[in-house]
């Protein structure tokens, strides 16, 4: 997947749903190292996203369709997994993308046929879909990573992949600074006639999560 898109810590954080510490701690270990600065000002890609929740899954333990404990996925098939992540090609304006990894670390993806893997094979059991909302054990929930809701987009291309209005460059977090210095939707709508209101509702309870994310406590 391409390096595309361009979050702080603190966005990449609250859009994938896995805590700042954690992803500060894989940077320092060279598990998932930001692709597009890993410098003082560390910048995670959009593909950096989706690979953030691939690592907390498969590490985490987990209960199969049929109620079989599923063990922590080992580190080697992880970052097997990680590989397979940087062959995709990240999702283009419009597009109707999904990706799945499943606790043996192999990644599928929207086939033609359904969920398939990136040799063509098909079948999908016990697997996380990783552009789905996310919920962590921290009590984080990432939102879905293209339309975190259903009037907002985030294209990893645009907008150096900030959520957005759709059919728009008004990026949510703009919204939410003119609410936070005091502005209510009805003068929101009147800065941007273009918007309506739900699509600005949208855009402040998406940011209001995010902060929601980052406001909770540093995992042990």
């Amino acid at each position: 997947m391409s390096s595309t898109g361009a979050y702080a810590a603190d966005r990449a954080s609250a859009l994938s749903g896995v805590p700042k510490s954690t992803i500060h701690y894989w940077a320092r270990e060279g598990i998932l190292v930001p692709s597009v600065s890993d410098e003082k000002v560390k910048l995670w890609s959009y593909s950096d996203l989706v690979g953030l929740r691939t690592i907390y899954w498969l590490r985490q333990r987990k209960t199969s369709v049929a109620g079989a404990e599923i063990p922590r996925t080992r580190m080697p098939v992880v970052r097997r997994a990680l590989r397979q992540l940087r062959e995709l090609e990240a999702p283009g304006p419009g597009a109707e993308w999904r990706v799945w990894v499943n606790g043996n670390g192999e990644v599928y993806l929207s086939g033609s046929r359904g969920p398939e893997t990136l040799e063509g094979q098909r079948g999908i059991s016990d697997v996380i879909d990783l552009i789905a909302p996310f919920d962590t054990l921290e009590g984080l929930r990432g939102p879905n990573l293209l339309r975190p809701r259903p009037q907002l987009r985030i294209v990893p291309g645009k907008l150096s992949g900030s959520p957005h209005v759709e059919h728009t460059r008004l990026e949510t977090r703009a919204l939410r600074a003119l609410e936070r210095d005091g502005l209510r939707v009805d003068a929101i709508a009147q800065l941007y006639p273009f918007v309506t209101r739900e699509q600005i509702e949208q855009a402040l309870d998406l940011e209001r999560q995010l902060e929601a994310n980052l406001a909770l406590p540093a995992a042990a």
